[in-house]
């Protein structure tokens, strides 16, 4: 059966391979990571304007996107989505109010779009003309036309950590779309092996933008690489190189090279779901909170608790979750999204505990239920039935309590219940014998 959307990231045998020998600096890094748990991703840039699904719409193959055209012929498309730079001015834009409110949701990390697949550079970049901060875009004569420096100047100061989503691929590159050339999809317009000068020019202006990220906004945690077609066939960049050049400033960089695998692929993403089996590498559940990642309007949100489900389940898996926002083109975050937000932080300012900084369990959950482990404490989250408890844990429990309220329960877990709550979570705490073991 194909998939409803085609632009999903997926490459199963990375999410399950071995990892290669690694700098203990990046092993270092990757505990790190694991300890966040929550990530915000903003899809930011024209398609906003058009509020169609990015900027996907341009593939001619790629029909999927084009089930409502923004334009019925596809060189009418491309030649007016490119002309949106003309349109492009985010009047409300406040970066300090979307991090307070990323703050305030419990998100740990955040992840900003800083180049689509459309080639439109959402920040200050000396590569290329079509970018936020040069005329004919209204928005570059504002003190925070360089967007992805403001967002990430105003993430530091909030204390959350800062990473750059960056597209391989740039369908506005005369490097990788030729001029006067048909492109039909999503790859380059002509065979890297058949104009390999060509193709080595366009490795040097990613090269050259990726030190430019890495290098003029500060200490980046995550460089993170779409567009998975590069990297695979006929379109290789060299990355050893790349990757060289990116850790010259930041040497813990974690760079994730979605579902090309081997040592640039730090973490794995599986894209909208939740894996049946938790990948063998660290890794991270990507979730729009509407359908789309950018913003369409009447899109359609998930709920505060299918989000909630989510978080849960991914973290007791053992892995973090980046939920996606798309800002409005005036600047400011939808409210359907923010609706999501606001409890999330207030469940999170309750239960955080049992989410930040865990691990799996070395128990199994009882059906219906889900354990995260921190040292001897093990993190219940219950759903409306008391559980069978796990026969290694009897006679190990010391001391059962309300995790937000430490109120002292039992010492047995069958004399719990959820009450009304989506989850209740309990904290139980190992006995002296068992914490020795």
């Amino acid at each position: 059966m194909a998939k409803i959307r085609q632009d999903i990231e997926e490459n199963l045998t990375t999410d399950y391979e071995a990892y290669e020998e690694l700098p203990e600096v990046i092993q270092e890094k990757l505990e790190w990571f694991k300890d966040q748990k929550i990530g915000v991703i903003f899809h930011w840039g024209l398609y906003a304007v058009a509020g169609i699904v990015e900027s996907w719409q341009m593939s001619e193959e790629d029909d999927w996107a084009r089930k409502n055209p923004w334009r019925n012929d596809i060189d009418e498309l491309r030649a007016d989505y490119w002309g949106l730079n003309h349109s492009f001015n985010p009047y409300q834009f406040n970066p300090t109010a979307w991090a307070q409110a990323c703050k305030d949701a419990g998100f740990r990390y955040m992840l900003f779009t800083t180049k689509h697949h459309d080639g439109f550079n959402m920040y200050d970049t000396d590569y290329s003309e079509y970018k936020v901060t040069q005329t004919p875009c209204p928005f570059a004569e504002n003190p925070q036309a360089d967007v992805f420096g403001a967002v990430a100047e105003a993430f530091h100061e909030v204390g959350l950590s800062v990473g750059a989503y960056y597209s391989k691929p740039d369908w506005h590159s005369p490097l990788y779309w030729v001029p006067g050339e048909r492109p039909k999809g999503r790859y380059a317009s002509y065979d890297p092996h058949e104009f390999p000068e060509r193709w080595a020019q366009y490795n040097q202006f990613v090269h050259d933008q990726l030190v430019e990220i890495t290098t003029n906004y500060g200490e980046l945690d995550i460089l993170w690489l779409d567009g998975g077609w590069v990297n695979s066939r006929h379109e290789l960049l060299d990355m050893d190189r790349i990757a060289q050049a990116v850790r010259t400033q930041q040497q813990d960089l974690l760079i994730v090279d979605r579902s090309i695998g081997g040592k640039y692929e730090n973490y794995v993403t599986p894209e909208r779901k939740i894996p049946e089996i938790p990948p063998t590498k660290a890794w991270e559940s990507n979730i729009p909170l509407a359908k789309n990642w950018g913003f369409c309007p009447n899109d359609t949100y998930k709920s505060f608790e299918e989000i909630l489900t989510s978080v849960v389940q991914v973290v007791a898996m053992g892995g973090n979750i980046i939920l996606g926002v798309g800002p409005k083109p005036d600047g400011t975050l939808p409210r359907e999204a923010l609706a999501i937000l606001e409890p999330l932080g207030e469940w999170l300012t309750q239960f955080g505990e049992g989410i930040y900084e865990t691990r799996p369990s070395s128990y199994k959950a009882p059906q219906g239920w889900s354990f995260t482990q921190k040292g001897t404490v093990i993190y219940a989250f219950g759903e409306k039935s008391a559980p069978d408890l796990p026969c290694q844990l009897f006679g190990a429990i010391e001391r059962i309590t309300l995790l937000n309220t430490g109120e002292v329960i039992s010492d047995q877990m069958d004399e719990l219940s959820t009450g009304e709550e989506l989850y209740q979570v309990y904290k139980i705490e190992l006995t002296k014998k068992t914490r020795e073991q």
